[in-house]
């Protein structure tokens, strides 16, 4: 006599797997983040100039459009993440709990398995971007391509001091994400500015 076939949720659970560690997804997110708040710095270390320096190939004006590029970028993961709090802001007890590795994530299927590792993959793609078109801002800034006033640096520091501050107090991961996602658009705002002072 042949099995009667088990019920859909049923085989849904036992076709579930555990889901990855969310932080290791969320923390290189805030890095890339922290990589284009860090421009703040060259308003102060900047002024302690090296004689003999190279200068960057690229022109300020096509590093500050990738950079922005990047942010905009960057708010679509923190969107992305924000949409997904089954796999990266817990559930249960792991909710509340502060931002950790360890928090064990819940069963998923294959279309969430398959939404973290694109989130994975976009994420280190966006990590290396955001540092290297920083990067390249901060030394047409030092360069003097760009001529911002210190206010703008400052607001870049604010931006900073927020992740910090995520780090710092162990915020939970949904906190973490959304104040991320605020972050993020705040310095697509303030990469836009810097823009405006671009030398002709």
């Amino acid at each position: 006599m042949a099995r009667e076939p088990r019920h859909k949720a049923e085989t849904a659970d036992a076709d579930g797997r555990i889901a990855p560690d969310p932080f290791a997804a969320v923390l290189p997110a805030l890095a890339a983040l922290a990589t284009v708040a860090s421009i703040a710095a060259v308003n102060w270390v900047g002024q302690d100039k090296v004689g003999e320096r190279s200068r960057t190939r690229r022109k300020a004006g096509i590093a500050l459009r990738d950079l922005e590029s990047c942010c905009l970028g960057l708010q679509e993961i923190f969107r992305r993440l924000h949409r997904n709090p089954k796999l990266f802001m817990g559930e249960g007890g792991a909710a509340s709990s502060p931002m950790k590795f360890g928090v064990v994530g819940p069963r998923i299927d294959a279309g969430l398995t398959r939404v973290f590792q694109q989130l994975i993959n976009d994420i280190a793609s966006m990590l290396v971007l955001a540092s290297q078109n920083a990067f390249d801002v901060m030394c047409a800034i030092e360069d003097e391509e760009i001529l911002a006033p210190e206010q703008l640096f400052y607001e870049f520091g604010e931006q900073q001091d927020r992740l910090n501050n995520l780090i710092q107090t162990r915020a939970t991961l949904k906190v973490t994400i959304e104040t991320c996602l605020d972050v993020a658009d705040r310095l697509t705002a303030l990469v836009r500015e810097l823009k405006k002072h671009k030398v002709d």
